[in-house]
């Protein structure tokens, strides 16, 4: 397991019907410097500033993702985890590509 993987994702909505799974300190960094400039205030920076820490290994992980699901608490975009949608359900027998070569 990379050691900067979270336990658990974490999941915020970035848009109208986007939800982004942040399941790893890179994701969680990405996200926060991704945000939008005339967005960004204390908490934004604090938690920006938990998750370089916790790169530096500084603060564990879990601290860095309890402070970006803080941060998704705060500003309303925390969701629970999505249900499994039929598309995301690996197919229990056979890989479910045809073969180009015609064999018969």
């Amino acid at each position: 397991m990379n050691s900067k993987m979270f336990a658990r994702p974490v999941y915020l909505k970035e848009k109208k019907d986007l939800i982004r799974e942040i399941t790893n300190l890179y994701d969680a960094i990405d996200f926060l410097e991704e945000w939008p400039e005339r967005d960004r205030d204390i908490v934004h920076d604090a938690t920006l500033k938990t998750c370089y820490m916790a790169h530096d290994g500084h603060k564990p992980i879990q601290v860095a993702r309890d402070a970006i699901r803080a941060f998704g608490k705060k500003k309303g975009i925390l969701v629970k985890a999505p249900a499994v949608l039929p598309w995301m359900i690996k197919p229990s027998s056979g890989s479910g590509r045809v073969s180009a070569c015609g064999t018969t």
